[in-house]
């Protein structure tokens, strides 16, 4: 039995769609040590829909009030980028412990001012990294471990991130690079963040972003809308063990490789694959060679697949990792441990993303 209940409340919940519905409700439902207490959205109608959609019986259009809810343990933030910083800092200054999707903020200086509210007042907290979670990955990192490929000599990882010609009207908010939420940040951040969890941090890197397809189409209206984000992000670049590592992540395109993460050492190879440079949400395949072998499909352990055994229902669903990320902070609660990503990671991976942006502005090799 769980050795605590964890009341959660969750802003900017939609009961017709959006990523609390798809990912972090029915991850909360199956862990036996969370319960929904509440829930805001932008408008009372639109609480009022959501509670009713999802059972909840405490809705607020105001966050302010969901999060000094005496009842509420951990606020979890599933709005758009802008507003994260404003509805993070309500929730620490509440004293609550925070799940905040990703990027944490727009841009690093966001992420590092919610990181240090949260050092100030002493709160746990979560960011949406999730794919570290992901059975795959903490697999490969076994085999890593047990010497599978020998020293890693490099990696290499190409993806494709959604198709770019036309997008819904909630995520237009996406073309504009100011806004915080493009390729750079959710596609490469995703990617990259398992790279670097996996195998370390960038020394120095050099990038190439480059818009190609400036005009996008709204799906609703059929307006073209001018992009002002990047839709090629490339890097090459040194992590701090030596290794030469290279990330190239595309949008549309026609076809091509969903994603490729190549792991290259002296005795062998890694091959971490999906339908997408979106590692977070799709399932991952792991497939290994020795020597001038072909690579051959592997299958992740049973001990690292079931450790949430509540889980298990929603295994290849965008709320399996999600869900594997409560279950870990919860026991890293009980436990006082730390496995899961928090604020100070998700500064780090923010910093490497800026790194990117200095180069590709620059055209200079740059410290990571």
């Amino acid at each position: 039995m769980p050795e605590s209940t964890l009341g959660v409340g969750i802003i900017g919940v939609s009961p017709a769609r959006g990523w609390a519905a798809t990912a972090h409700i029915p991850a909360l439902r199956a862990l036996p040590n969370y319960e929904i207490r509440a829930l805001s959205a932008h408008s009372a109608e639109s609480a009022r829909a959501a509670g009713e959609a999802f059972g909840v019986s405490a809705v607020f259009s105001d966050h302010e009030q969901l999060v000094t809810q005496p009842d509420i343990d951990m606020v979890a933030v599933t709005v758009k980028v802008p507003h994260h910083r404003e509805l993070v800092s309500a929730a620490l200054a509440a004293a609550k412990a925070v799940y905040c999707e990703w990027p944490l903020g727009r841009d690093l200086d966001d992420a590092r001012a919610m990181a240090a509210l949260a050092a100030e007042h002493g709160v746990r907290t979560v960011v949406g990294l999730q794919a570290r979670q992901a059975p795959a990955i903490e697999f490969v990192q076994e085999l890593l471990s047990d010497g599978y490929v020998g020293e890693v000599m490099s990696t290499t990882m190409v993806g494709l991130s959604v198709p770019g010609d036309v997008v819904g009207q909630p995520n237009a908010y996406m073309l504009d690079r100011t806004n915080g939420a493009n390729v750079l940040t959710i596609a490469v951040g995703h990617s990259l963040d398992i790279l670097n969890h996996v195998l370390g941090e960038f020394a120095d890197l050099s990038a190439v972003s480059d818009l190609r397809r400036p005009l996008i189409t709204i799906e609703e209206t059929g307006e073209q809308i001018t992009k002002t984000a990047a839709d090629q992000i490339a890097v090459i670049g040194t992590l701090t063990s030596g290794a030469a590592a290279s990330i190239h992540v595309r949008e549309a395109v026609a076809g091509g490789t969903g994603f490729l993460w190549e792991i290259n050492g002296t005795d062998g190879t890694l091959q971490i694959t999906a339908a997408a440079a979106q590692p977070q949400i799709f399932p991952l395949t792991v497939a290994a060679a020795k020597g001038g072998n072909e690579p051959a499909k592997l299958v992740v352990s049973a001990a690292l697949t079931q450790r949430w055994p509540a889980l298990i229902g929603l295994e290849g669903a965008p709320a399996y990792n999600v869900g594997r990320a409560y279950a870990a902070f919860a026991a890293d609660t009980d436990n006082v441990t730390q496995t899961v990503p928090d604020f100070a990671d998700a500064v780090r991976r923010h910093e490497v993303i800026a790194a990117i942006e200095r180069s590709a502005a620059s055209g200079e090799r740059v410290k990571a």
